[in-house]
């Protein structure tokens, strides 16, 4: 809150006796604390850090995921919520004033809810200010890790921008990204995600820029200055970089969410080259730093996931590239998560054996900061209290915390423009470019006898394309053979695995090729009739029999019908080269090593290849 806004509440302003911070007793006889912006942020952390009970330090030590009801009240109500808690809940009982959003029921619900939060936490002991974070909400996806779009901007995925190797495009999504972001209230993203896609079946490739680590580390500084900007300041929404030191080396591609697999490997003995990214992004001054949870298989002095180890936070990341900002866990490293009749085991690989306490330990001993996921703040309490832990390894982490709230001007004004909401979130021209990148990001494998683009007014036949899109493009006809050309749309392969975890049966894990009447059936259609292949990537797929087969192909990442449509008519040139090679089978996808990129054996297309028209 400004200083001129707190004096025309409160009449009676008492100065401390540091002269940095101003108590005033509210309506209720409440002791209130707010710091002098006219202040040093550095001054005014350590003001605030006097005043702070072991309790507000814990529980500033904690990001969860907090629930939105329908009419953004913030008032805690039975309701079938499929994950987080309430956040009002968690400010008075844990004393957290970090939470990170999931499904939002609207843009201008969430505006109301932030609001009517950040009101609440003023009238808490010290009114710390709140910190709301966000997965990506900027991305045309049905990946997993990418929240709804809602009204947000969409723009391909950030393979597409690897596709692109545009670094000014890449600047401009997220400079609309970060408009759109602190229209809400959203302060800091859970992105961008930068690790490396040299193992084709891990799960969550798409979130790349590809496996070429000197692309990402190009893009990632456009990216981080798009939300940033030069400085973090009160126009910035801080990036939070994921997943130190690489996380894109997993295991026959298998994700360490779940206890299906806990370690990544280095067959290759690659490990430096997964580090490129992050050498960028600290040069872009990001202001945190997110680990995976893999355990970086016989690379450190113990195999203990990455938020355990001594090692990579505080000898890699802290000592060796002097970063100094928030370093926060992945989600769920402490605590197990009961899930109906299913429980979602803590991510906890390598420390299995320690207690929930003795976990938050290890890992504040490793160098975190901040726990994401998480709201046992009484753990911490408990530690420092019983001698295990003292409060001056507390206070490096408060002050990096609370730096970053200063640095954000949240505790100048943390409010938002409710009125204004409708007019940044979805913006012509932001949507615009959105679905220029779309149509841009696009890869034309194979164009046989220049089929494409399309002319003329054709009788369609289209598979996994909305008619009412479609139609606008053609004639649709429901019988292939009653066709000039079909156009199918396919997504990349993959197998859910056999668990009772829900949300482990949605990650897309497993083979990549098409397999048994699925492919039969692909195969028929294009015997049957010139057929235009586009093919989902959020993947490298398989399919040299279905591309034989087709009469075009290209590769998207992340895009609607309009802008597939868009291009195969050629209102829209497609402009990618492949952020990945397609393998050409599966064997040689498992005889590939996880950590070295463009390694598969004669790959159906290269790294980088892309046609054009």
């Amino acid at each position: 809150m400004a200083l001129d806004e707190i004096t025309k509440q409160h009449s009676d302003l008492l100065k401390t006796e540091s002269g940095f911070s101003y108590r005033d007793l509210n309506h209720n006889g409440k002791l209130d604390v707010y710091e002098d912006p006219r202040q040093p942020i550095e001054a005014r952390i350590e003001d605030l850090l006097k005043q702070m009970t072991l309790e507000e330090k814990a529980g500033m030590m904690f990001m969860d995921g907090s629930v939105i009801a329908e009419d953004g009240s913030i008032e805690e109500k039975p309701g079938n919520f499929e994950f987080g808690s309430f956040a009002s809940t968690m400010i008075t009982k844990q004393k957290m004033n970090h939470f990170n959003l999931w499904g939002v029921p609207g843009v201008k619900v969430v505006a109301a809810w932030y609001n009517r939060l950040q009101k609440f936490e003023e009238q808490t002991r010290l009114g710390i200010p709140i910190t709301i974070a966000s997965d990506p909400r900027n991305h045309f996806t049905r990946n997993i890790f990418s929240m709804a779009a809602n009204e947000f901007t969409q723009f391909c995925e950030t393979l597409g921008f690897g596709a692109l190797d545009d670094a000014d495009l890449v600047e401009q999504f997220a400079e609309i990204a970060r408009k759109e972001y602190l229209a809400v209230g959203i302060r800091v993203s859970l992105h961008p995600q930068i690790d490396l896609a040299t193992e084709p079946r891990w799960p969550r490739v798409s979130g790349t820029f590809g496996e070429d680590a000197h692309v990402a580390a190009r893009l990632v500084k456009a990216y981080i200055k798009g939300f940033q900007g030069s400085a973090l300041g009160s126009h910035s929404v801080a990036c939070m970089t994921k997943h130190f030191p690489g996380g894109g080396p997993q295991k026959e591609g298998l994700d360490p969410h779940f206890a299906t697999q806990k370690g990544q490997v280095y067959p290759g003995n690659n490990f430096n080259y997964h580090l490129i990214p992050f050498e960028a992004a600290f040069e872009a001054k990001t202001a945190s730093i997110m680990p995976y949870y893999g355990v970086p298989t016989d690379q450190t002095d113990e195999n203990v996931a990455m938020s355990f180890n001594k090692y990579i936070i505080t000898d890699l990341l802290r000592n060796k590239y002097k970063f100094d900002g928030v370093v926060c866990t992945d989600w769920g490293l402490i605590t197990d998560v009961p899930m109906g009749d299913v429980v979602w085991e803590a991510r906890a690989w390598g420390v299995e054996h320690l207690s929930e306490p003795e976990r938050v330990l290890k890992a504040i001993n490793a160098g975190v900061d901040q726990f994401g996921g998480e709201s046992c703040s009484e753990f911490v309490v408990e530690l420092v209290r019983s001698g295990k832990l003292s409060e001056t390894r507390i206070d490096q982490s408060i002050r990096r915390l609370l730096r970053q709230k200063f640095q954000l001007g949240l505790f100048d004004n943390p409010f938002v423009d409710e009125s204004q909401v409708s007019s940044v979130i979805g913006a012509p021209a932001s949507v615009a470019v959105g679905m220029a990148s779309q149509e841009k990001a696009m890869t034309l494998l194979k164009n046989d006898q220049q089929v494409l683009p399309l002319k003329g007014k054709l009788k369609l036949h289209v598979a996994n394309i909305k008619p009412e899109v479609a139609s606008q493009y053609g004639i649709l006809v429901d019988d292939p053979k009653q066709a000039d050309i079909a156009i199918l749309r396919l997504d990349t392969p993959w197998v859910p695995l056999d668990t009772k975890n829900p949300f482990q049966r949605g990650f897309h894990h497993g083979d990549l090729d098409f397999k048994g009447q699925v492919k039969e059936d692909i195969l028929t259609l294009c015997k049957t009739v010139p057929t235009i292949v586009v093919l989902y990537l959020d993947r490298p797929a398989v399919f040299p029999e279905i591309n034989a087969a087709a009469k075009a192909v290209i590769g998207e990442y992340g895009a609607d019908d309009a802008a597939v449509m868009n291009v195969i008519f050629g209102k829209a040139k497609p402009q990618g080269k492949l952020p990945f090679e397609l393998p050409s089978s599966m064997e040689a996808v498992r005889n590939q090593k996880e950590d070295l990129p463009h390694d598969s054996e004669n790959p159906l297309y290269a790294y980088g290849f892309g046609l054009t028209y």
